[in-house]
């Protein structure tokens, strides 16, 4: 895997990923950036959160699971002195589906949390991660 970041001007960064995807990562004016685009702390929990959100939802896909939407909450606090690493993480799952199984909606979760999720895994050696997760439409048991 491969990715390439190249300083535009100020605090602005142009990401491209090994897949030919760009992004734009900026700061805020204080730190010399126009805020044009995410923090480089910011692409970490969105990494995270697409990364746990690809395999809740391919597991529950793979359960044949009637999953209709699936939502991502992530909050975080960090370390107040340098490096400022995560210290909390909590990802809030909100799952949509009629006739959704809770005990299967639970093992997405869980084993993405404790198995599959590379990012949130990674990141769990600095901060402490934690998840649950919220079932809309109708519930099979």
């Amino acid at each position: 895997m491969k990715a390439r970041i190249k300083w535009v001007e100020g605090a602005t960064f142009l990401g491209e990923s090994g897949s030919g995807h760009a992004v734009v990562m900026d700061g805020p004016p204080e730190s010399g950036g126009r805020n044009l685009g995410v923090r480089p702390m910011e692409m970490l929990l969105l990494g995270m959160g697409g990364c746990a959100s690809f395999d809740v939802v391919s597991i529950l896909k793979k359960s044949r699971q009637p999953i209709t939407d699936c939502i991502a909450e992530i909050t975080a606090q960090r370390a107040d002195d340098e490096p400022k690493v995560f210290t909390q993480i909590h990802i809030h799952f909100i799952v949509s589906g009629e006739g959704l199984k809770e005990k299967q909606v639970a093992r997405a979760v869980s084993l993405s949390a404790e198995k599959y999720c590379s990012a949130s895994i990674m990141l769990g050696k600095t901060a402490k991660i934690s998840h649950d997760y919220q079932i809309r439409g109708g519930v099979d048991e």
